[in-house]
């Protein structure tokens, strides 16, 4: 057990204080975390979207809500709201756009409601209508195409008026050499 152990921490099993601390370091090394409702999955849907979420650089797992408190401590404070009913958190590295986008479709495939109870990315919290937001981002490779096409977009301008101008050049001078010449 840590030296920064809760007095909650300190009252659990040898089990749950693994399990809190497996919550712990899920969070801490991900990038963002989004929670969710698992209720109305079944096995195979939880199988499936565990595998869909996993194609997109996520994790997801069950956890119980007082075990979620205690792993998180002070940073659960602000996400107490949303710690009612079962709950499941997703977990990544990855992109979180990519992610979203998963839960909304997953949501929407399956017609259930409320799955997406809300979550964080960094130190920001943000709500349900937020991550389905995310989802109707494009996707992290596109973003930096377009961004590619508007810091191209200046230079492709610059060669053209190069190009256009040294081409009048070259025809400014063909006719005086064709002038002297006749």
């Amino acid at each position: 057990m840590s030296a920064t152990a809760t007095r909650a921490e300190r009252r659990l099993r040898p089990e749950k204080t693994a399990m809190a601390e497996e919550i712990r370091r899920n969070v801490e090394g991900s990038s963002f975390l989004i929670l969710m409702n698992p209720a109305g999955l079944d096995s195979g849907r939880t199988t499936d979207l565990r595998g869909r979420l996993r194609a997109a650089g996520a994790r997801m797992q069950v956890v119980p809500n007082r075990m979620f408190r205690v792993a998180l401590g002070e940073r659960a404070a602000s996400l107490a709201p949303v710690l009612r009913g079962p709950t499941a958190m997703v977990v990544g590295a990855g992109d979180v756009v990519e992610v979203a986008r998963v839960l909304v479709q997953y949501q929407r495939e399956f017609k259930l409601e409320n799955v997406i109870k809300a979550g964080t990315i960094g130190d920001r919290l943000i709500q349900a209508t937020e991550v389905a937001e995310l989802a109707s981002l494009p996707s992290r490779p596109v973003l930096i195409g377009m961004l590619a096409g508007v810091l191209a977009a200046p230079m492709r301008g610059l060669v053209t008026v190069l190009r256009e101008t040294t081409a009048g050049v070259v025809r400014v001078l063909q006719a005086i050499a064709d002038r002297n010449a006749g």
